[in-house]
């Protein structure tokens, strides 16, 4: 187990296409950390990013903004205000993990940029629709971390870029430290409010909140 946290952001670029919202996916080197899944853009947060948010250390979410700023840019050629990126969640990972990237989330409204990737460390974009991504995934197309899952999930909700980003604005940012357990087809992500958080238990009866792996895909359930 690690009780180390390294700290991350990622921005989920949203923009209004043809068939409703579309978030910006990049797809990540087979050879590097979360290698071969689709992700938003995003990475650890890097000392010069401290410098740069004008602020002092203790102040992590300003932090994060600048650094999911400066990855969108690195990685996608994305320019955008850190001022301007809506936070919607934070997600830590389970203690058993070897690196707990301690990770914001933020939403944002893509510019006129044209999209430019390294094909280093990103080999691969596309925008794509929540609930279309959600489908890949669960086709086996695409491969998505429990963290984008969850903000696809909710993304898929809304009609226009504008209606998501003002509705998350309003919100109390979501917060997710995960632990991970097996179900009976497959891994299962327990948060809190599930009756088998506490003891990390899938077949606990009571409230649910969780993303189980199926023979079909994911399945969120989130209910009393």
């Amino acid at each position: 187990m690690s009780d180390v946290k390294l700290l991350a952001s990622t921005v989920a670029v949203l923009r209004d296409g043809g068939n409703g919202i579309e978030t910006l996916m990049l797809r990540k080197n087979s050879r590097i950390a979360f290698g071969g899944m689709w992700v938003f853009p995003g990475g650890r947060i890097d000392p010069e990013d401290y410098q740069h948010s004008h602020t002092t250390k203790n102040d992590e979410l300003s932090v994060a903004r600048v650094a999911a700023a400066r990855e969108a840019k690195e990685e996608a050629a994305i320019e955008l205000a850190p001022q301007s990126l809506i936070h919607f969640s934070h997600w830590l990972p389970p203690a058993q993990a070897k690196k707990r990237f301690s990770t914001w989330f933020f939403v944002a409204k893509a510019g006129e940029e044209q999209i430019q990737i390294d094909d280093g460390e990103i080999v691969e974009y596309e925008w794509m629709c929540p609930g279309d991504a959600l489908a890949k995934c669960d086709t086996g197309e695409i491969e998505l971390a429990p963290p984008t899952w969850v903000s696809l999930h909710t993304f898929q909700d809304f009609a226009t870029a504008e209606e998501l980003m003002i509705s998350l604005s309003k919100r109390t940012p979501s917060h997710y430290e995960t632990r991970m357990t097996r179900g009976e087809e497959g891994f299962v992500a327990l948060w809190s409010g599930d009756a088998g958080y506490d003891t990390s238990d899938a077949k606990v009866p009571g409230a649910r909140h969780r993303l189980e792996r199926q023979k079909q895909g994911y399945r969120f359930y989130k209910h009393p």
